[in-house]
């Protein structure tokens, strides 16, 4: 698989060959949605709550729940009986079985993030959403330019431009775009990956990527060696 690498005036210069088995042969998605939800559930606060009957405070001095204290007597009345104003049946009662706060904190091992990475990588590849830049350098330092690069590269929807190293000129010049994102190589996971429509990878950030995900390859397991009479002591 080929990766075509753009010149910023939107000219295709080279190409960047992808060893796809060292990223896994093909897209294991079940763990690239796995590793979605475990991003999006890290992401959220857990702290939406509330009252349940046992929190709530009666307005009125009848009616707060123990035995001696009901609305109205139990018989004799013609209405329904009720033990309690704070019965989520009840206006102003608790809630039945409302939200509580709690941690949504997923976990995936180091291994588990990495093969979901390459995943998420193959597919977007596979479906020719992410492609190089040789030289992604400005002039100057201005929106309008780097606007012109992208318009040059048929980037229209949302995007993430992968660095080799945080570059503060290059994101102040980027983040007032629409559906703009930045990271880098080293910071880049299957969420980033997956969530925007193109990818954008500096040519040395994509060569790093290559390289480290070739290197992180699991070795195959090799036959064990008979052990001869006598060597286990």
């Amino acid at each position: 698989m080929e990766i075509p690498v753009y010149s910023v005036a939107g000219q295709v210069v080279d190409h960047v060959q992808v060893d796809e088995d060292a990223l896994g042969g093909k897209p294991n998605m079940a763990l690239v949605h796995q590793a979605l939800v475990m991003y999006e559930a890290n992401r959220r606060v857990g702290t939406s709550s509330a009252k349940r009957r046992s929190d709530v405070v009666p307005i009125r001095p009848r009616g707060g729940g123990t035995a001696h204290q009901r609305p109205w007597r139990q018989k004799h009345t013609g209405r329904a009986r009720h033990g309690s104003r704070r019965s989520p049946i009840w206006v102003g009662g608790g809630v039945a079985h409302g939200p509580r706060p709690r941690d949504y904190r997923k976990k995936m091992t180091r291994a588990a993030r990495r093969a979901a990475l390459k995943s998420a990588f193959l597919a977007k590849a596979m479906d020719g959403e992410v492609m190089a830049v040789a030289e992604l350098e400005l002039p100057e330092p201005k929106t309008k330019q780097m606007a012109a690069i992208l318009g040059n590269l048929g980037v229209q929807r949302s995007f993430v431009i992968v660095l080799p190293e945080h570059d503060a000129d290059l994101w102040r010049c980027t983040r007032n775009i629409p559906g703009a994102a930045m990271t880098t190589y080293r910071e880049l996971n299957a969420y980033e990956m997956i969530r925007p429509s193109r990818v954008v990878f500096a040519l040395e950030a994509l060569e790093r990527f290559l390289q480290e995900a070739s290197a992180a390859r699991q070795p195959e397991p090799t036959e064990q060696q008979p052990v001869e009479a006598g060597e286990d002591g």
